[in-house]
């Protein structure tokens, strides 16, 4: 499909994720928030997906492009494994994922761009990854942490403050949902917490025991902190 030229498509554009590696692996978290020009389009969507056992991947751009690349990801990966009778490596994961960007890339020229992080943890090397991409389809490793979305200048800057080597996958959640907090008090794009609604970050954690998603009781107590923090020190 080829846009009419001077024409534009409407479509909720899904903003901030974060990525922090930590001792035994990593953790990916996202906002709820779901934009279409200055409205808020959703207030409790989902950015952040398993891809496998061992992976996950967050979602910036058009949403909608976003989760059916995410859906076809996850089958492929699924289809490697039934096939081959393991699990693709980190590496393999991650240049499937690239070529997938690539061949978006005509839409991506439209306005229609998908910009997905990616993280897991590497069997072979015994560590957690994460690796973030452009509307090309180029692949970078990050070290650390990382951020992509609207909101991802002031996520990592509030991560390159807080973020220890020695960091626990506890430490590693609180570095994350606190840096999203921090990209929610200036980008309007990025959802704080809801209290009132309870919306909450989604949380993923990726360690040798496999992929999980912070149980939600977890994650409330989380941001419950650190908003009670903010009642006293709104900068953090």
């Amino acid at each position: 499909m080829r846009l009419p030229a001077g024409a534009t498509i409407e479509a909720p554009h899904g903003t901030t994720i974060v990525a922090v590696t930590h001792a035994d692996g990593v953790i990916m978290a996202g906002d709820r928030r779901a934009t279409m020009g200055n409205v808020i389009a959703q207030r409790d969507i989902e950015k952040v997906f398993p891809a496998d056992e061992f992976s996950c991947v967050g979602i910036a751009g058009t949403a909608g492009l976003a989760i059916e690349m995410v859906r076809l990801f996850q089958v492929e990966l699924e289809h490697y494994e039934k096939l081959e009778g393991s699990t693709m490596s980190l590496d393999g994961k991650a240049n499937r994922l690239s070529n997938m960007i690539r061949g978006n890339l005509a839409m991506a020229m439209q306005g229609l761009a998908v910009v997905p992080l990616f993280a897991g943890f590497d069997l072979d090397k015994g560590i957690g990854r994460i690796f973030s991409y452009d509307v090309t389809g180029g692949r970078y490793e990050e070290h650390s942490f990382h951020s992509v979305g609207s909101g991802s200048v002031f996520a990592r800057g509030a991560l390159k403050k807080r973020y220890r080597d020695d960091a626990t996958e506890t430490d590693a959640v609180r570095l994350a949902v606190d840096a999203l907090y921090d990209a929610a008090d200036d980008d309007s794009a990025t959802g704080g917490p809801d209290l009132a609604r309870r919306i909450f970050p989604v949380v993923m954690s990726v360690t040798a025991d496999g992929l999980r998603r912070v149980p939600e009781p977890e994650v409330t107590a989380v941001v419950e902190a650190i908003v009670a923090e903010r009642m006293t020190r709104p900068g953090g």
